[in-house]
């Protein structure tokens, strides 16, 4: 089949007669054969299920779905959504089910592959994993010989099996660990942690009012929450909506409010003003639980909804009435906490804000509001102790850049400065485990010069990244329909809190391995293999020894639910925070010389003939990981810049033009799309186009990269990587 027949747009209908098509290519980037055959089983009965089921979950989100995988000769031909499982509420969404498109893509890795010219360059060799494991170790004693072992970084992706990656690089000896959360969430858990001493997951569907502000739950997909949030509407829920664009969930609201960028913080100041002044709160229930009432009552005084409304120019009359209207619908009411958080200097102070109007609320563990964590039951299996190395450096080379960053997730900001600078001291590796960092972390021009200053980098992915494209060995892995592993504890707001299984629904295809096997084969090259001596039969084993009934739910159902108590979790327990109760005034940041109550800084002004860059999610998309998908490409098949017609025309801009948008620190080419639905000051884009590399065919050269224009700024507080600092200026392509 020719390269233009593979690339013209499908339907789910006719996947399967093409996406056995092709030979192996010599090169990354030509279309290799997927599959033998993909016809169905010689004798089966007009209309009779022969098809074996095996459970699963997904793994194209976070959200970790159930579904039911249906497997015919040798092939998987269909996702199902899992009935019995309650977190995603028995359903499946598009990227679901397009997980197998993901297994069957023509794009994925097959072989270990060793760079033979210089990094980009797209030059390849064949390698056997024997060949490519003893050259991975050889690198990885080598740095640490030279660097000591803190010399190499790890960063492992949100996958179920990243767990190892964490175990290899403590075995190992490195300190040097950043994940994806520190560009996307760190700053909203830094915040709740720090309020009420956890992470909540918010009880959507028996809410009865909720404020959403930047989160975009129809779009931006979290199970049970975006399904919940549509049944609540239907029966009556009241949703309101900040956000500078007119997103699918602001579409849906009953009030939309297109916020000024930057300045959240001050309609949450106003409305925990206004809470407090009118006496709008449970008084006994604030003596009993809340801790600097005093102080807080004190702070918010300047902060008026007049004085509000000036800088987020809502109204100060619907900033007074939300904030009764809120206090009226409590404790089942909310500032839902969303997730990605990744947004200014101040997030982690925005998201304390939100935190401390919950707070006043009274809507921890009840019904309609925040929810604890429940315990599912699972155990940590026993591994011995990682190894002490004397000559090691005793901190982080990120360390001290952050005043409260998380050390088991770091920063990519800080660290990829560290490495850069050479400062506190050389760090010369990096394994990468399912991350994209050239596609997810601000300023990519910044992550190529980190990764010049390398002497070593793999990738361990399924496809060839834009991050595996640069790196120096590349090692293919399986996707999630054929890898066995860990057993996932999930929470699932109101739903659940359930035990999920992930089996293979078919063998591995090519020479793909799962990261356990590569890492425990590096261990035993590095003389660590005492540390790695386990297989993945007997860590489930171990997770569910204290669960005698799981095993033959997980068998028969895919899913097992420990019945735990879901309201009144707290009830006669103290709060994980220093003061014991949940923190307005947070006492250690005071002790740090932080602000204890967030304090409202205005964000800069946007130049009048720039506009505040904004990113954002949609339902077919995961970050920068499924664009190239074959059948969610179809939906969407490349990015646009979304920009207000008013703005555009004012610019000589056409809907569907052309335009050059530059910042500071790059120069990016797309199509722009006329929005009313935007503010007249700020632009969007979605991430994940603009792919640097050629093994990805859908997204290379497609659309433009977002992550060459961000500037690299980060939150103060976490070290989460703030992406909506950076003003761009846009110009019709070919307009002098």
């Amino acid at each position: 089949m020719s390269s233009s027949n593979i690339n013209r747009p499908i339907s789910r209908r006719n996947f399967l007669k093409w996406s056995g098509a092709a030979a192996t290519a010599a090169t990354v980037g030509g279309q290799p054969r997927v599959l033998h055959a993909l016809t169905a089983a010689e004798g089966a009965a007009a209309g009779e299920d022969t098809a074996e089921k095996v459970f699963s979950i997904c793994d194209m989100c976070l959200n970790k779905c159930g579904l039911i995988a249906r497997v015919e000769d040798g092939v998987v031909a269909k996702l199902d959504p899992n009935p019995k499982f309650l977190k995603s509420r028995g359903m499946l969404c598009a990227r679901g089910n397009a997980g197998i498109a993901q297994l069957y893509d023509p794009d994925r890795l097959k072989y270990p592959l060793l760079r033979k010219g210089k990094r980009g360059e797209g030059k390849w060799q064949r390698v056997s994993w024997e060949q490519a494991l003893d050259y991975a170790a050889e690198k990885l004693a080598a740095i640490a010989d030279q660097y000591t072992r803190c010399g190499v970084l790890f960063s492992p992706g949100s996958d179920t099996q990243s767990q190892f990656v964490h175990r290899f690089a403590s075995v190992f000896g490195s300190w040097n660990v950043v994940t994806h959360e520190s560009n996307c969430l760190i700053s909203r858990n830094r915040a709740y942690l720090d309020t009420f001493g956890e992470v909540p997951f918010a009880d959507v569907l028996h809410s009865k009012y909720i404020v959403m502000a930047g989160a975009n739950r129809f779009e931006a997909l979290i199970t049970p929450d975006s399904i919940d949030l549509m049944t609540a509407r239907k029966n009556g829920q009241k949703l309101v909506v900040l956000d500078p664009r007119y997103t699918k969930t602001a579409a849906l609201a009953d009030e939309w409010y297109p916020v000024r960028p930057g300045t959240d913080l001050a309609f949450f100041l106003a409305l925990a003003h206004v809470i407090i002044n009118e006496k709008l709160y449970d008084a006994d229930y604030a003596a009993e639980k809340l801790s600097g009432m005093e102080e807080l009552t004190a702070h918010v005084q300047p902060y008026t909804p007049e004085w509000a409304e000036k800088e987020t120019e809502i109204p100060a009359r619907h900033i007074r009435r939300i904030a009764r209207e809120l206090a009226a619908a409590a404790p089942a009411s909310m500032i839902y906490p969303g997730r990605r958080t990744s947004d200014y200097v101040n997030s982690t102070q925005i998201r304390r804000a939100m935190a401390i109007v919950n707070a006043l609320l009274g809507n921890w563990d009840q019904p309609g509001g925040l929810l604890a964590a429940r315990q599912v039951g699972l155990s940590s299996p026993s591994l011995p102790d990682a190894p002490w190395y004397d000559d090691n450096m005793m901190e982080r080379a990120d360390h001290g850049r952050a005043h409260m960053m998380f050390e088991e997730e770091g920063s990519f900001k800080h660290m990829r400065d560290a490495i850069i600078e050479g400062e506190p001291y050389p760090v010369k590796g990096w394994f990468v485990y399912k991350m994209n960092p050239l596609q997810s972390g601000a300023n990519q021009a910044k992550t190529l010069q980190m990764i010049e200053k390398l002497d070593f980098m793999m990738s361990v992915d399924i496809a060839m990244s834009d991050t595996a494209w640069m790196s120096d060995l590349v090692l293919p892995a399986p996707s999630y329909l054929e890898r066995l592993d860990p057993i996932s504890g999930l929470q699932g707001s109101a739903a659940c809190a359930c035990v999920a299984t992930r089996v293979p629904a078919v063998p591995a295809l090519f020479e793909s391995r799962p990261v356990l096997w590569i890492l425990k084969e590096l261990a035993n090259r590095l003389d660590l293999g005492e540390y790695f001596d386990f297989d993945m039969e007997w860590y489930r084993k171990e997770q569910l020894k204290d669960l005698p009934d799981a095993e033959k739910a997980l068998a028969e159902d895919g899913v097992y639910y420990n019945p735990s108590k879901l309201y009144g979790i707290y009830e006669g327990k103290i709060y994980r925070t220093k003061s014991k109760k949940i923190e307005l005034h947070n006492v250690r940041y005071k002790e740090m010389g932080l602000d204890p109550i967030p304090v409202y800084t205005p964000p800069k002004p946007i130049p009048s003939d720039k506009f505040r860059l904004v990113l954002g999610r949609n339902a077919m998309f995961t970050h920068c990981t499924t664009n190239h998908n074959r059948l969610l490409n179809q939906f969407m098949s490349e990015n646009t810049l979304w920009i207000h017609p008013d703005s555009a025309d004012r610019l000589g801009i056409g809907d569907g033009d052309p335009v050059v948008v530059k910042s500071p620190v790059g120069r990016e080419s797309l199509k722009a799309e006329l929005k009313p639905g935007i503010r007249k000051d700020t632009v969007y884009m979605a991430s994940g186009w603009g792919a640097l590399s050629k093994g990805l065919s859908g997204v290379h050269n497609t659309g433009a990269c977002v992550a060459a224009l961000m500037e690299d700024y980060a939150d103060a507080l976490s070290g989460n990587m703030a992406m909506h600092e950076t003003f761009v200026s846009v110009a019709r392509k070919g307009a002098a």
